[in-house]
């Protein structure tokens, strides 16, 4: 090579080498601004250095992309307290920003928007305030956005309804007022829309059933009004509309049906009537009322010619109805008949679990039969590909038709409780034995198939004494829904027996105290021991409110694996809670994932709960354990009937349980062996 060609090849490398390292600096300055407003009194971001590279990996939820190039931001639950800043724009490859859970406040840079690589963006579950920026819609690649559970205030920008991409938009429990955009309806990937907990009034926009994927309508607690589109019963129970008083509809149970009344322009929710809809009052409808404007004499002449066809199609569908209605019933009388002769009868006793599994292999009992709406079949063997036959969960599969009639089609009557993914109901299977439903729906499970089949093997396969048993389980795409059906545990959780007032509930005894932390123990050590799973089954979860008593008052955990069939947004709902009670190890902050370790400073918390009786576990009990000053600890109604000896070794597991070093707690195995040599005798006073 001659020395002009060399000397241009090397000032070429040369540019290049300085050109990436400009590209680099000007993304490492925005990270050290962001780093500034993120964490301004830098607790939780130390990692971030000015003379540092974002792409080695020291950078903590920094990932860089192939061309060096930071991609992704992921800061979740990281205790952040500053606010986001607007030099986020200058990270032009950023595909995701994850900043959920955590303390943020201001508002939201609108300069977000110039994100224009960005699919997801959590900013969830924070102390966000402020209107949402009407710029987002400008963000074309924009899959998911996750606002709520923050103070954002204002209307709903109509901008929103530009992002083709958007399948999941989220903005329950903020202060949002007005109308719902029918621009909304133009979302045509859109699977998910929650708009619950806020104060929107007016109608809901018919144009919202043209959103051909909507899978999920949230619209609870707000001031809505107005008839109900039609079209949105297409979506079962994914459209829910509760506590939303001046709602109406045909259709749509413990709705009312609507009345026709005059339009009142002084109102701010429109209640709109056949003499409502003059030229003058359009104006005065907000943008999601369903009316069509037309002129004062169209409608005056057209009203009679409309309700004398109303009264004609009225009587013909009242006789076409009638002889439909009679048909229905007795095809549904016939089947029904063909169902029980082919199935057994339970009237004169309960079938055991074996005897069920043994009866589905030679009837087609609705005991064991999956409902597979749309083609989705998470046992498929030949697409799920994992290595073991359907018939390994086959005594475990349940039929919508028992799931639903259970729990008479899921009345609130039988409501057990609910939470940000899942809703739990007391059901009566048909061979008379008591079970709690819990419906999950889809989209808080696993999206592939694969992952979701390994979760309910997992969910199938745990079978211990200090477990709730799982007795199967249902899934319907046609419903999208999925319902785990578990053995009904009589006594209530733990979290009954704690905080009790003067003369009410059960005071549990010493023995039965002790028994109930042994039994906690058991289960936890089962999961972290089980052979079959590498790494260590964790439970994630481990609270007094998963901790369930039986008759016996015997401990259950209760949701055990329920994180391997749940999607990780599902999972990280749970994560705040457990953070406000205490039971959220303090390493998950800084690693951001659970141990077995996790599990056991949960398990600590929950014997300091057991030991004086009290929900909340405030630092002089944690500081009376770690000095072994029991005595500060205990519970006052247990009127000092207790072992001195046994509480003091209980407060000690709980201390060392409760280390804020990973490493310096113990393994559950350890622990039941220290807890097997406890007796269980009463003492007496002391």
């Amino acid at each position: 090579m001659g020395l002009v060609p060399l000397f241009v090849f090397f000032f070429i490398c040369q540019a290049f080498v300085s050109l990436r390292t400009v590209c680099g600096n000007a993304e490492l300055k925005v990270l050290m601004e962001m780093k500034g407003s993120l964490d301004p009194e830098n607790q939780f971001l130390s990692s971030w250095m000015e003379d540092g590279d974002p792409c080695s990996g020291s950078f903590e939820g920094v990932a860089c992309n192939e061309h060096g190039k930071v991609a992704n931001i992921s800061l979740v639950g990281r205790g952040l307290s500053g606010s986001v800043p607007p030099s986020v724009s200058g990270l032009k490859c950023l595909s995701g920003l994850f900043l959920h859970y955590n303390s943020l406040k201001g508002e939201i840079p609108k300069e977000i928007s110039y994100l224009s690589e960005l699919s997801d963006l959590y900013l969830n579950v924070n102390n966000l305030s402020g209107r949402i920026p009407a710029e987002l819609g400008n963000m074309g690649s924009l899959q998911v956005l996750q606002l709520c559970c923050n103070q954002l205030n204002g209307s709903i920008p109509t901008q929103l309804g530009s992002l083709k991409k958007l399948s999941v938009l989220a903005l329950q429990q903020n202060r949002l007022k007005g109308a719902i955009p029918a621009a909304l309806g133009d979302l045509s990937s859109l699977t998910r829309l929650d708009l619950s907990f806020n104060q929107l009034f007016g109608s809901i926009p018919a144009k919202l059933s043209e959103a051909s994927q909507l899978e999920v309508l949230d619209v609870r607690n707000n001031s809505l009004s107005g008839r109900i589109p039609s079209a949105l019963k297409g979506l079962t129970e994914g459209f829910r509309y509760g506590n939303n008083t001046d709602l109406c509809g045909v259709g749509f149970p413990l709705l009312r049906a609507c009345k026709s009344i005059a339009f009142d322009p002084s109102k701010p929710e429109p209640s709109l009537g056949p003499q409502s809809t003059t030229t003058n009052n359009v104006k005065s409808i907000p943008q999601s009322a369903n009316v069509e404007p037309c002129s004062e004499a169209n409608c005056t002449k057209s009203s009679k010619k409309t309700r004398a066809i109303a009264v004609l199609i009225g009587v013909i569908a009242a006789m076409g109805g009638g002889a439909i209605a009679g048909l229905i019933a007795f095809t549904w009388h016939r089947r029904r008949i063909q169902k029980v002769g082919s199935t057994f009868d339970v009237s004169d006793g309960r079938l055991s679990t074996d005897q069920a599994r043994d009866l589905s292999r030679r009837s087609a009992s609705p005991l064991i039969c999956l409902e597979y709406s749309n083609g989705w079949d998470p046992l498929a063997d030949a697409r799920s590909g994992v290595g073991f036959s359907r018939e390994l969960l086959q005594g475990f599969i349940f039929n919508l038709e028992e799931v639903e009639s259970s729990t008479q089609h899921l009345s609130e009557v039988n409501l057990l409780g609910k939470n940000n993914f899942a809703s739990t109901y007391r059901g009566i299977l048909r061979d008379g034995s008591v079970v709690a439903v819990k419906c999950i729906n889809m989209t808080s499970c696993k999206t592939e198939e694969v992952e979701c089949l390994k979760g309910l093997k997992i969910l199938t396969s745990l079978q211990h004494e200090n477990l709730v048993r799982l007795r199967g389980f249902c899934c319907s795409n046609g419903r999208g829904e999925c319902f785990l059906i578990y053995d009904f545990v009589e006594n209530g959780s733990l979290s009954h027996y704690l905080d009790l007032k003067e003369d009410t509930g059960r005071v549990l005894d010493w023995s039965t105290r002790v028994s109930i932390i042994k039994g906690i123990a058991k289960g936890i050590d089962y999961l972290h021991s089980n052979r079959q799973y590498k790494p260590p089954l964790v439970h994630q979860n481990i609270s007094a409110e998963k901790v369930l008593i039986n008759q016996q008052f015997n401990p259950l955990l209760a949701d055990s694996g329920l994180h391997k069939l749940l999607a990780d947004d599902a999972v990280f709902s749970t994560l705040k809670a457990s953070a406000a009670k205490g039971y959220l190890a303090p390493e998950y902050t800084t690693v951001g994932r659970f141990t077995e370790k996790s599990d056991v400073y949960a398990f600590g918390v929950i014997i300091l709960q057991i030991l004086s009786g009290k929900r909340q576990i405030d630092h002089s009990m944690r500081s009376g354990a770690e000095c072994g000053k029991f005595e500060d600890l205990m519970d006052g109604k247990l009127l000092g009937k207790f072992s001195e000896l046994e509480a003091m070794k209980l407060a000690k597991i709980a201390s060392v349980c409760t280390n804020e070093v990973p490493d310096q707690r113990p393994t559950m195995e350890i622990i039941v062996e220290e807890l097997s040599q406890f007796s269980l005798a009463i003492a007496e006073p002391v």
